[in-house]
């Protein structure tokens, strides 16, 4: 194929996933010399819009048999595309530019201080049950995260929207503590989805009822989901397939294996290793997509040795960043610098300087803390993220340099986040990441949070957070998260080796958009509300 022809495949391509139009096309087409075929060109390709039909087959990883419907106990790929991705929607979704936009709400309008918002529902929206959605149904299901019974993860993400009262069947008024310029992302959580009340007010979660393009058909926590279009689905050129069957892959070989040999249409979390064997397979595509995601070794800092900052400094030096991103990543992703906000997003602290991984350092610092040497136990599983197990290893390889003996503890995937994640000193993990900064502090660093996995408690970074929220100077509010990223970085209890890209596999049978969201795998875990067969 010459250039020209690769070209023109490319164009095609474009308009095949809906990103491109017809003048543009032509216009394209006929500045490469192909004014006289450009229509023709352009109709080849064009056939192939979204179009309804087919049976859409998925092969997740992120599953376990304690999997349920309830949002607030969802932590992984499987029933995060299941309920925020298929059968359930909230009043706000992220798109593919990272921008929060308005879902089952209409429209949301801040006061000048950003800490009275105003959210207007949409009007005739209706669950798979029939009823209609109101204030009753969204007020009930941010509600079901907070308070001192909730066991929600969402649970210090709700808490920090304030007092919610209704104006109407379709205006919600949100008084929160303090201004809050990101207050919309955080109604974009994939927990806090919309449910149906019945009389009493209650959310019967496990029924599956939602306002989402897919209505569950069949369930079986761990293993598979079917799903069925939902015929009244609100969104114009969504839900297109008849159906949907994702089944538990728990094992990134068996993923690859079951797309490339036609068993299943889509996956997540290729094998890095034999992704750009399978990239050379016809008929599939690898898709490659940087974003917020990044692995983390978070430590207990309530416990010995994790309390003395001599010690979480030396574990930070004994770590070589660049042998991971080439190794474990084999170059999808980049340096991670012990902090959680990506150098794609708004307030990155891009001018601290990056850390090195240096057994100097770290010797120095174990002597600070009285030590010669250090026995630490890590537990890990590929369930926390793929190759997880041997990258701790590598990990525990590059420590004994340093005088650092990690043992490396390998434990069951099943259940790793429930069993073993916040209930071991220290643990392999993986964080999606989160489009803002404040979100992402929020969820994974404030104090007395349920994710909060190095049990961080830090009084100037709490004020900070309550500070950078309200504060509407954006230079004010840059020098805010900088300070807070410093103090993760030099403070906090989380190493954070490297920002992983999202690295997933499609068969090319698909149309999907020309830009895929990145903060979730698979178009942001709505590859089966988005995507059609050609």
């Amino acid at each position: 194929m010459s250039k020209v022809d690769y070209e023109i495949r490319k164009l095609q391509k474009r308009v095949t996933n809906g990103g491109m139009d017809r003048r543009e096309f032509i216009k394209a087409a006929t500045a490469m010399g192909f004014a006289a075929t450009a229509p023709a060109l352009y109709s080849h390709a064009a056939y192939a819009t979204p179009k309804k039909g087919g049976v859409y087959r998925m092969g997740l990883g992120g599953a376990n048999t304690g999997d349920l419907l309830d949002p607030g106990e969802n932590g992984d790929t499987f029933m995060i595309n299941m309920n925020m991705g298929g059968c359930r929607n909230g009043l706000v979704e992220v798109n593919a530019d990272g921008q929060a936009k308005p879902e089952l709400a209409e429209s949301l309008e801040p006061s000048a201080d950003a800490k009275t918002w105003v959210v207007k529902l949409r009007k005739g929206i209706e669950f798979h049950s029939g009823k209609t959605f109101d204030a009753d149904d969204a007020i009930a299901s941010i509600e079901h995260h907070r308070g001192p019974d909730a066991t929600s993860d969402a649970k210090s993400v709700a808490e920090s929207l304030g007092s919610i009262r209704k104006d109407g069947p379709n205006t919600l008024i949100f008084d929160l503590e303090s201004g809050n310029a990101d207050f919309p992302y955080l109604l974009s959580d994939y927990h806090i989805l919309m449910g149906s009340t019945d009389k009493s007010g209650h959310i019967d979660w496990e029924s599956g009822d939602g306002t989402g393009s897919y209505v569950v058909k069949n369930f079986e926590p761990g293993v598979r989901a079917h799903l069925v279009r939902n015929p009244n689905y609100f969104k114009e050129g969504c839900a297109n397939f008849d159906e949907v069957k994702i089944t538990a892959v728990g094992d990134p070989a068996a993923r690859m294996n079951g797309i490339a040999t036609g068993q299943f249409d889509s996956i997540v979390r290729c094998d890095l290793k034999t992704a750009p064997m399978l990239e050379k397979k016809p008929g599939v595509s690898v898709l490659q997509v940087s974003g917020t995601k990044h692995f983390t070794y978070p430590m207990d800092m309530r416990q010995a040795p994790f309390n003395d900052n001599n010690v979480r400094m030396a574990l930070k030096h004994g770590i070589d960043r660049e042998a991971f991103v080439n190794t474990v990543l084999r170059g999808y992703g980049s340096l991670g610098n012990d902090h959680p906000i990506s150098s794609n997003q708004n307030y990155h602290a891009g001018d601290l300087p990056q850390r090195q991984y240096d057994v100097d350092k770290a010797k120095w610092y174990l002597k600070q803390a009285g030590l010669t040497s250090l026995d630490v136990e890590i537990a890990a599983s590929d369930a926390a993220f793929n190759g997880a197990v041997d990258a701790t290893q590598l990990y525990s390889e590059a420590a004994k340099g340093a005088g650092i003996n990690i043992k490396v503890n390998r434990v069951s995937p099943d259940g790793y986040w429930n069993n073993v994640w916040m209930k071991v000193p220290w643990s392999a993990c993986y964080w999606s990441g989160r489009p803002t900064a404040d979100w992402m502090f929020t969820i994974g660093y404030k104090a007395g949070g349920n994710w909060t996995d190095s049990f961080w408690n830090h009084p100037r970074f709490e004020k900070l957070l309550v500070a950078g929220r309200a504060e509407l100077d954006e230079a004010k509010r840059n020098d805010i998260y900088v300070e807070m990223q410093t103090i993760v970085r030099d403070e906090g209890g989380v190493v954070v080796p490297c920002f992983a890209n999202n690295v997933d596999a499609a068969s090319d049978a698909l149309g999907r958009p020309d830009k895929l969201a990145a903060n979730w795998e698979l178009d942001g875990s709505r590859s089966m509300e988005r995507w059609w067969f050609k």
